[in-house]
């Protein structure tokens, strides 16, 4: 601490940045100060301590490094940079949780105009970065309908061109080029086009709209009627794209908005552009405080850095409330009435969006840690080697023998996946026996997985106790799954649970998510089934009834299946309604059948 408390007397009193320095030598915290010595001093006044982080760290720091600069706000911009390339442990975190995509306009001769993720300091100009991909593919087709850019990355110089190094390819031909390889359009007809996206990309609509408009005028006066038209539907699509916009009112010609929005420990600040009244962009950042920042300290962060990342000249800012340092040339304002304070209220909504979309998205993984500590308990209770993220449910249904079914349901991860439930009509079994038609399914099911390399389940549940359990053994015997699929019987009336080979069941607790599960799922199986079975069972009745009545061959049954679907319907009929189908004289053959039952 002497070491400390000469490196604190011996710093200036001016403006400029510091850098706490740990016993390993590590940049953990870097900060900005008007006035270097009496800042750095109020971390090691035991008097001021304000949180217990800020303790730890004054406790961490081995020497102190300082940078002098002309103002405050000098120094705000370069410990931003310095947080960025050396990242403090210590320091507010600039969250984007992923790469925003950008538009760049190439720094070469005919430069193309694309998306990238990437930005290289390359001399190009980048544009964004824009928070969703689907803006950013709207705008590049907009760009390429009005301006045919070219899409090769063919180095065009003149001396390329001169040697007709290149040959024009298929999107001149199809009228997306104009061939500026083969020297067919000027380099300063291209650049043109070029300024024009260069003021789209800014929001700058309405110049290029005017320019536009007075080129058509033109064209129009010399009589060159079609180029007039094509002008005409460039300005309508750039009309139309500034139509989705959000207008706010045109008199706001540049304007930045930041809002900010605190809840449950987290913050995020918003900001929108305003370029000639309309929202041309939209960027939300979350900041994670480290040693209990005010909100006007977390708001200026945020601040120098989105203006920095989106190359933002604007002079007009309007703010919830003032942040703690001003910067050079900017007009912060906080909007109480009117257009400004619609603004910052949608940018509001956009913070607590965001902020709502972060909190789901926590409550999920929470949700999925849960699932997941279920899924291993089940494992553990059915001494299982993988947990049973994938399981598979099978029931048999008949009466009597009658209409044999199957269904197979499917689990993931503990919940119902209704699009993989599968249907069975037993095809080779005779009479009502369950054993047979289970093993039959069995077979065909995992078959047919095999056959279509498809994933196998972790846990396989068979709806009965030993025999159909054995049925079903003898089928994955047979493909040689057993040693690889986990089968289980649970029985219904004591949900005792049957292991192969093994002639004591397993009792689990009544009140576990375990059994709770295989009930769920052993009920979803025979619902599924069930439903099946009715449904087969309604249309055979209603089949055998129809083919009772003299005249009714299998495509009038068909017909009057697919309009109504079953008997009660049709004898509610009129017969006009049904000599619509059949014809007069077999419609009042089905009144008068159904008349004398």
């Amino acid at each position: 601490m002497e070491d400390i408390s000469e490196i604190i007397r011996a710093l200036p009193q001016q403006p400029g940045v510091y850098q706490f320095l740990d016993r390993d030598n590590h940049i953990i915290y870097v900060g900005k100060a008007k006035n270097l010595r009496s800042r750095v001093a109020s971390y090691f006044n035991k008097q001021q301590y304000d949180s217990y982080k800020t303790k730890v760290l004054s406790k961490q720091v081995s020497t102190i490094r300082h940078i002098v600069v002309d103002t405050e706000a000098d120094a705000l911009l370069l410990e931003n940079n310095l947080i960025k390339t050396l990242q403090p442990k210590y320091n507010v975190l600039l969250k984007d949780d992923k790469t925003f995509p950008w538009i760049v306009i190439k720094n070469e001769p005919f430069p193309r105009v694309f998306s990238t993720r990437n930005r290289i300091k390359d001399g190009s100009e980048y544009f964004g970065p824009y928070t969703s991909a689907f803006m950013v593919k709207v705008l590049l087709n907009l760009v390429r309908q009005i301006y045919h850019l070219r899409t090769c990355n063919f180095l065009l110089n003149d001396e390329q061109i001169t040697r007709k190094r290149y040959k024009r390819c298929l999107e001149y031909h199809i009228g997306n080029c104009k061939a500026p390889c083969e020297g067919l359009q000027s380099l300063e007809d291209y650049q043109n086009s070029i300024d024009q996206i260069r003021n789209i990309l800014k929001g700058n609509i309405q110049e290029v709209v005017s320019h536009l408009r007075e080129l058509m005028q033109k064209l129009a006066a010399n009589y060159k009627f079609e180029e007039a038209e094509a002008i005409k539907q460039k300005m309508l699509l750039l009309e139309n794209y500034r139509a989705k916009s959000t207008i706010v009112n045109p008199k706001l010609s540049d304007v930045d908005v930041f809002s900010y929005c605190e809840k449950d420990n987290r913050v995020a600040i918003n900001f929108l552009k305003v370029v000639q009244g309309a929202v041309v962009q939209s960027h939300t950042l979350e900041v994670k405080g480290k040693l209990r920042e005010t909100p006007e300290e977390l708001l200026l962060v945020a601040i120098v850095d989105i203006r920095t990342t989106v190359h933002s000249t604007s002079t007009e800012l309007l703010v919830p409330f003032l942040p703690e340092t001003e910067l050079p040339g900017i007009n912060f304002s906080i909007p109480r009435i009117g257009d400004k304070r619609k603004l910052l209220e949608l940018s509001e909504r956009n913070a607590r969006h965001y902020l709502a979309q972060k909190e789901k998205m926590v409550d999920n993984r929470a949700f999925e840690k849960r699932k997941n500590d279920q899924l291993t308990q089940v494992k553990t209770d059915l001494k299982l080697k993988a947990i049973p993220a994938y399981m598979e449910c099978f029931d048999n249904s008949n009466i009597q023998g009658a209409h044999p079914v199957a269904a197979c349901v499917v689990f993931r991860n503990g919940k119902p996946s209704k699009k993989d439930y599968r249907h069975f009509n037993i095809k080779t079994v005779e009479g009502p026996n369950d054993f047979a038609s289970m093993e039959e399914v069995i077979y065909r099911r995992y078959k047919r997985l095999i056959d279509e390399q498809q994933p196998l389940p972790d846990l396989v549940v068979i709806d009965g106790g030993k025999g159909q359990l054995s049925s079903a053994v003898k089928s994955l015997s047979k493909l040689k799954l057993l040693d690889k699929i986990p089968v289980i019987g649970i029985a219904k009336r004591l949900e005792e649970i049957y292991y192969p080979g093994d002639s004591v069941p397993l009792y689990i607790d009544k009140n576990s998510y375990t059994l709770k599960l295989l009930q769920y799922i052993r009920n979803e199986a025979h619902r599924f089934g069930i439903s099946f079975h009715r449904d087969k069972r309604s249309v055979t009745m209603l089949k055998s009834s129809l083919e009772g009545i003299p005249g009714v061959g299998p495509a009038t049954l068909e017909k009057l299946l697919r309009r109504f679907g079953s008997v009660e319907r049709i004898v509610e009929q009129e017969e006009g309604v049904l000599a619509e189908i059949v014809g007069p004289k077999l419609a009042k053959q089905i009144i008068e059948h159904y008349a004398q039952r």
